[in-house]
């Protein structure tokens, strides 16, 4: 089978398919799976069907999304459909599509059509719309999830292998998690928001629903990048993912911090998606997460609403009725607010900031539920709000405290139903989650969505510079870990490989260095030993930047590699180590630092 936006590829590239034989699929299983909620809008099958065939004369298959179906949130503009954000009265038809829709069609990609939501992507349970219930893909008691309710819904049973949703405070991680596929929410401002029908405008992101990782991430690269037509966004740039770093330092709530509300059986789901993690290799450190559940409370009850009031208070003022009662309700609290209740919020969160900041220098990414449990239909529309919030758990603070987030699938519960865990870092670490995010989903074993269809091999992480990079060599502070690999991330630096140098080396501590450093020196006759190092590759602009900023008695040459090939890296002037510890019995740096 061919479900993977991979796996489509390649089914193109090698003549065993074509767009048109793709998208008839994807309209077959529109039928098949028979749920009408998946969709507020969806397109004539002729018409996509005649797109197809035009891409397959006139297009370039070398384009990232060549022919491959995707479906758009109903808050997303597409040029020519309508926009509901649903709420029938709010309907409008898109004369343009939204950036980051025009970027998905320039990289090749066919829109099947437009997906439900929780009205105005105000909820994180599937269940606040006119436009009926999609239904859970696992147990049609269960609520699927918002606010991306549909664009999860669609992948999940492999209608197309692309959505776009959105995520101010979960809505593109939560419905994942129940759909047993990936949510990537990207820092924030690194997709444009133009064309969006706004939530939070400070903190709207649009997000991407895939069945993996790799493919999450291409559709990232073909949409992100600054938007001189939205104003909050931000030039964040986006490395190539790389390697998981030896040892990656794993954040998880304090044992007194991992709410899930009663349910044992997440909570054990979760302890062993934290033990996969640690047998994958990573170092899982406890962290105190309060003060981000203190960010998270300030979302609806600080001076956010009010931004979702903005949106539609001409509506609320002149036709009430028209908005779902319970979504008015949480709307209107934010008419009330005072100028001074918000700077307060404000000063109090750039506090929660600097804590946050302190928190991830001591690890590289945090790892918690996407959800804390899951609930029915019933239980929802009897408590709407204090269940909602109870979804928003580990989700809520994530915008606030800009970061970006990727939810991945981690387990199936006894009872058949999906689990899943979403790694957090400070904003522009996308690339790092991905890494880890890839080979945690592999590890697992899971099948794709609903599919019940195995994943594919894992792609390979190329080892080796990309065009217009430079491989350079690391073998101290700058590691991963260490506290100026920040440096490295900083300049658009990504993992390419672990690995030794040549037996020709002595490592030495080197006396009076802030932040503590090795010194590397080549030497003769015999005397050295292989030293464990990183390969990172940086790109040629920052290259030179990054080492006219190296420090006496350091300085950049060339190392040789247990491999025999040479690689630029850090050396040490042989002045510098006179009297200096010789720590080359440890290996390497890591190691010495561990003793």
């Amino acid at each position: 089978m061919t479900e993977t936006v991979a796996e489509i590829l390649n089914a193109y590239r090698t003549g065993a398919a074509a767009p048109a034989d793709i998208v008839k699929r994807s309209f077959a299983r529109v039928r098949a799976h028979n749920d009408p909620a998946i969709f507020i809008s969806l397109r004539d099958e002729e018409e996509v069907a005649a797109e197809a065939k035009s891409l397959a004369e006139t297009g370039d298959k070398t384009l990232p999304l060549y022919g491959i179906p995707v479906t758009v949130k109903d808050n997303i503009d597409v040029a020519g459909l309508p926009t509901t954000a649903a709420c029938p009265a709010y309907l409008y038809r898109a004369r343009r599509d939204s950036t980051a829709v025009a970027r998905l069609r320039a990289a090749g990609a066919l829109i099947l059509g437009k997906t439900n939501l929780d009205q105005f992507a105000t909820g994180l349970v599937g269940v606040r719309t006119p436009y009926g219930i999609g239904r859970n893909l696992f147990d049609a008691k269960l609520i699927p999830g918002g606010s991306s309710t549909g664009s999860a819904l669609s992948v999940g049973a492999g209608i197309a292998p692309l959505s776009l949703g959105t995520d101010t405070a979960g809505s593109g991680r939560v419905p994942a998690a129940f759909s047993n596929i990936v949510g990537l929410k990207p820092s924030l401002g690194l997709v444009s928001t133009a064309g969006v029908v706004p939530a939070c405008r400070t903190l709207d992101c649009v997000s991407i629903f895939a069945l993996t990782v790799d493919d999450a991430v291409t559709a990232l690269n073909a949409i992100a990048g600054p938007d001189a037509a939205d104003p909050f966004s931000r030039p964040r740039g986006l490395r190539a993912v790389g390697a998981v770093p030896d040892g990656v330092r794993l954040g998880v709530p304090l044992p007194g911090q991992r709410l899930f509300f009663g349910d044992k059986v997440s909570a054990a789901a979760y302890d062993a998606a934290v033990a996969q993690f640690a047998a994958l290799g990573a170092k899982i450190i406890e962290v105190d997460i309060e003060p981000f559940y203190a960010a998270a409370r300030l979302l609806y009850e600080g001076p956010w609403v009010a931004e979702r009031y903005l949106t539609v208070k001409d509506m609320i003022a002149s036709s009430p009725e028209s908005i779902l009662p319970v979504t008015r309700q949480i709307i209107l609290a934010g008419a009330h607010g005072t100028a001074a209740d918000a700077f307060a919020a404000f000063y109090q969160l750039e506090g929660l900031r600097r804590v946050r900041d302190h928190v991830f220098r001591a690890i590289d990414a945090l790892v918690v539920p996407t959800a804390p449990t899951i609930y029915t239909i019933e239980q929802v529309q009897a408590d709407p709000i204090g269940l909602n919030s109870r979804l928003g758990t580990y989700t809520n603070f994530v915008n606030l405290l800009d970061l970006c987030g990727l939810a991945v699938p981690a387990s199936f519960r006894p009872d058949g139903i999906p689990f899943g865990v979403t790694l957090l870092a400070s904003g522009g670490e996308d690339a790092t989650l991905a890494a880890i995010g890839r080979q945690f989903h592999h590890a697992t074993g899971l099948p794709l969505g609903a599919l019940n269809t195995a994943q594919p091999p894992l792609a390979d992480i190329s080892a080796a510079a990309a065009t217009g990079e430079i491989a350079i060599a690391v073998v101290g502070a700058h590691l991963s870990g260490m506290p100026l690999n920040g440096e490295l991330r900083a300049a658009g630096g990504r993992l390419l490989t672990s690995a030794k140098t040549a037996p020709h080396y002595r490592l030495f501590a080197l006396p009076g260095t802030t932040p503590p450093k090795p010194g590397l020196l080549r030497v003769k006759n015999g005397a050295g030993k292989a030293i464990e190092i990183e390969v990172w590759s940086l790109p040629e602009k920052a290259f030179g930047c990054f080492v006219a900023a190296v420090p006496p008695p350091m300085s950049i040459g060339t190392l040789e590699l247990a491999d025999g090939q040479g690689v630029k890296g850090f050396l040490v002037e042989a002045e510098a180590v006179e009297g200096a510890r010789d720590i080359s019995s440890f290996g390497g740096w890591r190691k010495f630092v561990g003793s």
